[in-house]
């Protein structure tokens, strides 16, 4: 089943996400939806609040043939170290893109879709999905990260974008 993406500007992108406690089966079933509306939508990464939940946790899979799948519930960056610049996008703000300068090396915390404690290092683009994921569960959004100037011709762009769509 696919799920309605939540689009920029709505204010439920900018909630700060409560931590997973258990796991259920209503969670797993939401993982699983928010696998397949994250392929349908050629994405690496979707969030809970993309999806309008608020709770603490994202799907990623950064691999051409969709063979990684990982579920991340309460993931925390412990550590960072080099930076990289990626060109970003995201899910909730369609065909915009910028430039961000992020941490290229991580090291992850967090539980797997079977609430077991996890952790592992990431680099590169994996690297870069964790980091916007985890930005969006604390109500943050990838264009936050850029200067007022740039923000504001990325945002000009995007709802000249959505004006003409409608």
């Amino acid at each position: 089943m696919l799920l309605d993406i939540v689009l920029h500007p709505d204010e439920r992108l900018r909630q700060m996400c409560t931590p997973v406690t258990a796991m259920n089966d209503r969670l797993d079933d939401l993982f699983t939806h928010m696998f397949e509306t994250m392929y349908e939508a050629e994405g690496v990464g979707l969030a809970s609040t993309q999806v309008g939940e608020s709770l603490r946790f994202c799907v990623v899979d950064v691999t051409d043939d969709r063979s990684k799948p990982m579920v991340l519930i309460n993931p925390q960056v412990i550590a960072g170290k080099n930076s990289i610049t990626w060109k970003e996008g995201c899910l909730s703000i369609p065909e915009v893109h910028a430039e961000i300068v992020r941490p290229k090396n991580i090291l992850v915390r967090a539980l797997d879709r079977d609430f077991k404690p996890i952790e592992f290092e990431a680099d590169e683009l994996l690297s870069v999905c964790i980091q916007h994921e985890i930005d969006h569960l604390n109500g943050k959004l990838f264009i936050d990260h850029l200067s007022l100037l740039k923000r504001k011709r990325l945002m000009d762009k995007y709802n000249k974008l959505q004006r003409e769509q409608e």
